[in-house]
């Protein structure tokens, strides 16, 4: 497997990027103009593997989720080795917005009426408190991940969506978590429009995504995870305790495998992953004199599906994402990137019609989602020893951190209390005791 990045023309004159990896098929991560990458000029870079070696786990995948499991097994004190077919956050983390929200697309009250009260609420508080985990990694990071603790405002698109909003902040609070419920009247006290309703929740974030997984990729090796870049997995064989994984120029030895893929679930093999891939998009604009009418900086997401979803950044910029779309292959053409931004920009200046934001980036990006909204985490049932962590779902990098928790258990012959409800095989184990 192969990746590469190709400029396009861009019709407004700049550069148009379009990534792909090459494997299966060719598959297109985005394409557009990138912002996350010019923050950070100058990165650490990390040799090809050219020789032989043995370790506990291999890593294959240098994006958010391979980042997470290689600093939570290192820290951990389990030898490890990571392998990128490119180079560090080159996939979908460059295109990744940076909201850190442990609500999920799929409301609580969804989930419990799916997997159970009892069920859902463990998951979701274990979203919370993966949330923590990233905060304090972010916290501790010599080199500035732009983290930022924030709260967030999920407003009803429409008066129809109140009701079921509402049952859900009642569920929320019923089960301890920080929330409130504002009515028409204090939303439009604090922002420039007016909804019917919504929930704020606390003790969410932002960060930039970029240069929060080359600090931890840093940091990782200073305790001892080996990361190579432009190594490409070729072959996989052996069992349990003893596979063998060919690249390029090179072999390793490990007792365990971590299929941190992203949106490419072909590598990884198995029959579990069955992913619903789709594209979405994204703008940052130009920095804003002043964003004295957008309350505390508060992140913005709506009930409608696909749903608007805003932050700002330290310097005044506005990230604004959506207008997700049921095609698997982002646009390959600049000036669709181009039409789909103009739309963002509307709507962001329909909510705040005294602001004058300009485009400075926009792109088109692969995501992925599951049938029942969960991530895929943890050991393969049929294959012991090779474990996922595809965090598919708007809220990745949460799950990231809980599928590195979860692999650094089952290494350990720990149990994790939530390894159960994100298990690879669960939609088959469901549909059976149906």
């Amino acid at each position: 497997m192969t990746a590469d990045a190709r400029p396009l023309p861009d019709l407004s004159g700049g550069v148009f990027i379009c990534y792909y990896v090459k494997g299966v098929e060719n598959i297109y991560l985005h394409t557009g103009s990138l912002y996350w990458p010019a923050t950070l000029p100058g990165h650490r870079s990390y040799p090809a593997l050219r020789e032989r070696i043995r370790t506990k786990a291999v890593i294959v995948g240098g994006g958010m989720s391979g980042a997470v499991c290689g600093y939570v097994l290192a820290k951990s004190g389990i030898p490890a080795v990571l392998i990128e077919q490119r180079t560090v956050a080159s996939g979908s983390t460059s295109s990744n917005t940076g909201l850190l929200q442990y609500s999920n697309d799929k409301m609580l009250s969804e989930f419990a009426c799916e997997i159970g009260e009892e069920a859902a609420v463990r998951f979701y508080r274990a979203c919370k408190q993966a949330a923590e985990h990233i905060a304090d990694i972010a916290e501790s990071l010599p080199g500035k991940s732009e983290f930022k603790r924030r709260s967030s405002l999920y407003f009803a698109s429409n008066a129809q969506d109140v009701p079921a909003l509402r049952k859900e902040y009642d569920l929320l609070v019923r089960h301890g978590f920080d929330a409130d419920w504002w009515d028409v009247e204090r939303i439009s006290s604090r922002f420039p429009f007016r909804k019917e309703g919504a929930i704020v929740t606390r003790g969410d974030a932002e960060i930039n995504p970029f240069r929060f997984v080359h600090g931890m990729a840093e940091a990782a090796a200073d305790s001892g995870l080996r990361i190579f870049e432009n190594t490409a997995m070729l072959s996989t064989e052996g069992k349990k305790g003893a596979y063998r994984i060919r690249t390029d120029n090179g072999e390793i030895e490990a007792e365990h495998i971590v299929y941190a893929v992203g949106y490419t679930p072909e590598t990884a093999g198995g029959q579990w992953i069955r992913a619903n891939l789709g594209r979405s998009y994204a703008i940052v604009t130009s920095p804003l004199p002043s964003l004295a009418e957008w309350h505390e900086r508060f992140m913005l997401w709506e009930t409608a599906r696909p749903y608007l979803y805003a932050r700002t950044t330290a310097d005044n910029r506005l990230i604004v994402g959506g207008l997700d779309e049921n095609v698997r292959t982002p646009v390959l053409q600049a000036q669709d990137v181009r039409t789909r931004a103009m739309r963002l920009l509307a709507e962001i200046k329909k909510l705040f019609p005294g602001l004058k934001p300009k485009i400075d980036y926009s792109w088109c990006a692969a995501f992925g989602e599951s049938a029942d909204g969960l991530p895929w985490l943890g050991e393969d049932p049929d294959r012991p020893g090779q474990h996922y962590c595809l965090g598919y779902g708007g809220n990745g990098t949460i799950y990231s951190m809980l599928g590195a928790q979860i692999i650094r258990d089952r290494i350990l012959g720990e149990n994790n209390p939530v390894a159960d409800i994100v298990k690879p095989n669960r939609l088959v184990a469901a549909s059976r005791s149906k």
